[in-house]
C-alpha cells in the first residue's frame, strides 16, 4: 500500500477524530511553526541589534542584515564555547534525570504499599509540582544564601563552616541539580506510581509462592512492568531538563562565571543580555539545540523498538 493510500485510509476511517483535533493542531502549528520558521531564517543571516529593522524616535531604520548561509552553524560548531556548554548540559541532564528517576522509583515503591498516612505522603510529595517553578527556585535561592541561608545556619549550629552553595563552581552545579531533581520528582513519581498500580498483584503473589525474594520480584516483575512508562517519562524528562531555563537562570544566572551555563541559557544571553544583541547567533544556537534533541529522541525511540517497546 502506497503512502497516499495509507493517508486516505486513515482519514476515511478516522475522519471524526481528525475533525476534532484539527483546530488544536492548527493553533499549535501557528504558535510553534511561525517562531520556528523565523528562527531558521534568522540563523541564516547576520542579524543583530544594530542592523535589524527598528524605530528610533521619529526615524524608521530599515533592516540591513544579509544572508550568510550556513556560516553561523559553522561558527557555532567550531567554537569551543559550544562544546563546553554542551558537555555541561549533558552532565546536567544525565545527572538530573538519573537522580530524579531513581528517587521517584524508590518513593513510588514505598507509596504503593499499604501504610498508614499514605494519602498524606502522596499529597506532600506531589506538592512541589503544584508550586510555580520560579517560586520554588527563589525559595531555594534564599535557602542557599551563604550568609543568611537556613542551610548554612544549620551547618553553623553543628560547628561546620558555611558552604558557598552558589558561589563555588562545583557546589553551584550540585545545587542546581538538587533543585531540579526536587522539582522533577513529583511528575515522575505520579507516572511510576500509576505504572506500579497497573501491574497485576497476582504476579507478585505467584512469584512469592515460588520462593522469589524481594529483589527477584522487583527485577523480574516490577522493572518489566514499568518499562513502557519509564521509557516515556525518561524521554520527557530528558527534553525538559535539557531545556530547563528557569532553574539555571533564576538560581545562578549561569554563574559563578559560566560554570552552570547550559545551552538554552547561553542562547538567551546572546539575544537578550549581551550588547549588541546577536539575534542570528541566538537563533542558530536554538536550531542546534532542536537538532540535538531530535537526534536524542530518534535514537531513544530506536533503542525502545529493539526492546519491543514502541509507542
Amino acid at each position: 500500500m502506497t503512502l497516499t493510500a495509507r493517508i486516505r485510509r486513515a482519514f476515511g476511517t478516522h475522519w471524526y477524530a481528525w475533525t476534532m483535533v484539527a483546530p488544536v493542531v492548527l493553533v499549535i502549528g501557528v504558535i510553534i511553526g511561525i517562531p520556528l520558521v523565523r528562527g531558521v531564517y534568522l540563523s541564516l543571516t547576520d542579524a543583530n541589534e544594530a542592523n535589524v529593522e527598528r524605530s528610533i524616535g521619529m526615524n524608521h531604520l530599515p533592516a540591513t542584515y544579509h544572508f550568510t548561509g550556513l556560516d553561523n552553524y559553522r561558527a557555532v560548531l567550531t567554537d569551543g564555547v559550544f562544546w563546553d556548554r554542551l558537555g555541561w548540559t549533558v552532565v546536567w541532564t544525565v545527572g538530573c534525570v538519573s537522580l530524579t528517576f531513581l528517587t521517584a522509583l524508590a518513593l513510588a515503591n514505598l507509596l504503593n504499599r499499604r501504610m498508614r498516612g499514605r494519602t498524606f505522603y502522596r499529597l506532600a510529595l506531589i506538592l512541589p509540582w503544584a508550586i510555580p517553578a520560579f517560586v520554588s527556585v527563589f525559595t531555594w535561592r534564599m535557602l542557599y544564601n551563604e550568609k543568611n541561608g537556613i542551610l548554612n545556619k544549620l551547618l553553623a549550629g553543628g560547628g561546620l563552616d558555611a558552604v558557598p552553595w552558589l558561589n563555588d563552581p562545583t557546589w553551584a552545579k550540585l545545587s542546581v541539580i538538587a533543585v531540579n531533581v526536587w522539582l522533577g520528582v513529583p511528575f515522575m513519581l505520579v507516572a511510576l506510581l500509576g505504572g506500579l498500580q497497573s501491574i497485576p498483584g497476582e504476579l507478585y503473589e505467584a512469584a512469592e509462592m515460588d520462593g522469589a525474594g524481594a529483589w527477584q520480584r522487583f527485577r523480574h516483575i516490577t522493572v518489566p512492568g514499568l518499562r513502557a512508562v519509564s521509557g516515556t517519562v525518561i524521554l520527557l524528562s530528558t527534553i525538559w531538563t535539557f531545556n530547563m531555563f528557569p532553574v539555571i537562570f533564576l538560581l545562578t544566572r549561569g554563574g559563578p562565571g559560566d560554570a552552570t551555563e547550559i545551552l538554552v541559557t547561553y542562547a538567551y544571553r546572546l539575544s537578550f543580555v549581551d550588547s549588541p544583541r546577536n539575534f542570528s547567533a541566538s537563533a542558530t544556537w536554538g536550531m542546534v539545540i532542536l537538532a540535538v534533541l531530535a537526534l536524542v529522541a530518534v535514537g531513544y525511540r530506536r533503542a525502545l523498538r529493539k526492546q519491543g517497546e514502541v509507542w
